[in-house]
C-alpha cells in the first residue's frame, strides 16, 4: 500500500474525521439535552442524574474495547486483503457485545441502590438516582452492540453510516425524554425510558448494517465459542486500560458528592461538557485508528509515523480552539441547565478550569488512537494503570479537605486535579510513541 505524504494523508484523515466528529458529538450534545431537561426538575434530579450517569457509562465504557479493538483487528485485515476474515472478527464482535451486556444489565438494575450509594448519593438523591439507573440499565446491551458495530464500520473506514444512525437515534432520544419527562409526567423515570428506547432501536440498526456486510461477504454468522473467547481474550488490555480510566473518573465523581449537592450537581454537567469536547477531539483518534491499523497490515511503518505526527498536531491546535470556545461559554452555559444561581456560579468556575486542559487533551486523544490502532494494548494498559495511580492521591488529599472548602474552591481545586490527570497521560503517551515498539506491521 502506497500513500502519498502531507496533501494526500490530510485528505484522507479529514474525509474519516470529518463525519466521525459529527458522529462524536452528536452523542454528549444529547446527553447535554437531558441534563437541561431533567435540570429543570431541580437540582436534586440534576444531582442524581450525575450520580447515575457516572455509575451506568462505567458500566458500560468498561466494554469500550469492543469498538476499539474491533476496529484495529478489522483494518489490519482489510490492509492485508482479508476482507471475509474482518468482516467474522465484527461478528464475533456483536456476539461479544451481547454475551458482555445482558449479565452486566441484570447486575447493575439489582445493585442499583448499593452502586448509587457507593458514589456518594445520599439523602434525596439516593431514591431518583436508584429509579434512573434501575431503568437505564437495560439499554447496556444495546450500548455495547452499537460499540462493536461501529467498530467493524470504522475498520472498513466507513465513519459515515454511524453519524447517519447516531444522528436519528440522539433526535429520537432528545425528543422521547421531552415528552415522557414532562407531558407524560414520568419525571426523571421518563429520562431513563426515553434513553433505552433509543438505544434499543440504534442497536438494531447498527448489527443489521454489519450483519448484511458480512453475508454479501460470505463471512460466518453462527456463534462460534473458540472466535469469541479470542475476540474477548485480545481485548482484555484495553479492558484493563479502560478500567482505569474509568476509575479515574469515578473518583473524580466521588470526591464531588463529597463537596457537597451544588458541587456535584455542576460536576455533572461540566463532565458533560468534558464529555462533548472530548468526543470532539476524538475525531482524529478514530481516524488515526482506522488509518494506522490499515497502513501497518499493508506493511508501511513510514505512513504510520507520519499520520501520527500530522494528527498530533491537528489535535494540539484543535484543542486550541475548544479551550477558547469553552472560556468564551463558560458564563453563558449554566443558565441552560440549571436556574439555581450557587449552581451557575460554581459551573461557570468548572468550565474555566476545564478551557485550559484542551490542547493537552487534543494530543492525549490522537496518541491514544494511534496506540490502539496499532493494536499496542499491552502498553495502554500499564500506562494507565501507571497515571491512575499517579493521581489518586491527588483526589484522596481533596476529598480529606472536602469540609473546608467551599463550593467554587471545591469544584475548582478538583478540576484542576483533572487537568494535572491529563497532563500525566500526556506524558506516558507521549513517550510511547516515541519508541518504535508499536510499530509492528502485518495482519493479526
Amino acid at each position: 500500500m502506497t500513500h502519498q505524504p502531507a496533501q494526500a494523508d490530510a485528505r484522507q484523515i479529514l474525509r474519516l474525521a470529518a463525519p466521525a466528529f459529527l458522529t462524536l458529538i452528536a452523542e454528549p450534545l444529547f446527553l447535554l439535552t437531558d441534563s437541561a431537561i431533567v435540570g429543570h426538575l431541580g437540582t436534586v434530579s440534576l444531582a442524581a442524574l450525575g450520580v447515575a450517569s457516572a455509575v451506568l457509562l462505567t458500566a458500560a465504557g468498561v466494554f469500550v474495547f469492543l469498538a476499539y479493538a474491533t476496529t484495529a483487528v478489522v483494518a489490519r485485515r482489510i490492509g492485508a486483503g482479508q476482507q471475509r476474515r474482518a468482516l467474522e472478527a465484527g461478528v464475533d464482535g456483536l456476539w461479544l457485545a451481547l454475551l458482555l451486556g445482558i449479565p452486566t444489565a441484570v447486575l447493575v438494575a439489582l445493585f442499583a441502590r448499593p452502586l448509587c450509594a457507593v458514589m456518594g448519593a445520599s439523602g434525596q438523591v439516593l431514591d431518583p438516582a436508584t429509579t434512573y439507573l434501575q431503568i437505564a440499565a437495560f439499554g447496556i446491551p444495546s450500548i455495547l452492540v452499537v460499540a462493536a458495530a461501529t467498530g467493524v464500520l470504522r475498520g472498513f473506514q466507513d465513519t459515515r453510516t454511524p453519524l447517519y444512525v447516531a444522528v436519528g437515534g440522539f433526535s429520537a432520544n432528545a425528543l422521547l425524554n421531552y415528552l415522557l419527562v414532562y407531558p407524560a409526567g414520568m419525571g426523571i423515570a421518563g429520562s431513563a425510558w426515553g434513553t433505552v428506547i433509543a438505544q434499543t432501536g440504534a442497536g438494531a440498526v447498527f448489527a443489521l448494517f454489519v450483519l448484511r456486510r458480512a453475508h454479501q461477504a460470505g463471512a460466518r454468522l453462527a456463534f462460534h465459542p473458540g472466535d469469541v473467547l479470542s475476540a474477548a481474550r485480545n481485548g482484555v488490555p484495553l479492558l484493563i486500560r479502560t478500567l482505569a480510566l474509568r476509575a479515574a473518573f469515578l473518583l473524580t465523581t466521588w470526591v464531588a458528592a463529597a463537596l457537597g449537592v451544588i458541587p456535584l450537581a455542576a460536576h455533572q454537567v461540566a463532565m458533560n461538557v468534558f464529555s462533548l469536547l472530548a468526543f470532539a477531539l476524538d475525531a482524529l483518534a478514530i481516524a488515526a485508528q482506522a488509518l494506522i491499523g490499515t497502513g501497518l497490515g499493508a506493511g508501511d511503518a513510514d505512513y504510520a509515523r507520519r499520520a501520527t505526527r500530522l494528527m498530533t498536531r491537528w489535535g494540539w491546535w484543535g484543542g486550541l480552539v475548544l479551550a477558547g470556545l469553552t472560556a468564551a461559554s463558560a458564563w453563558l452555559l449554566p443558565p441552560l441547565f440549571t436556574s439555581d444561581p450557587d449552581v451557575r456560579s460554581t459551573l461557570t468556575v468548572a468550565l474555566l478550569v476545564l478551557a485550559v486542559t484542551q490542547p493537552i487533551s487534543g494530543a492525549v486523544f490522537v496518541l491514544d488512537g494511534v496506540l490502539m490502532g496499532a493494536g499496542d494494548n499491552r502498553a495502554l494498559a500499564w500506562l494507565s494503570i501507571a497515571t491512575l495511580l499517579a493521581y489518586t492521591p491527588l483526589l484522596l488529599l481533596l476529598r480529606a479537605n472536602a469540609a473546608h472548602l467551599s463550593a467554587r474552591e471545591g469544584i475548582a481545586l478538583l478540576w484542576a486535579a483533572l487537568a494535572v490527570f491529563m497532563a500525566l497521560r500526556w506524558v506516558a503517551l507521549g513517550w510511547r510513541s516515541r519508541t518504535d515498539a508499536w510499530l509492528v506491521t502485518g495482519a493479526n
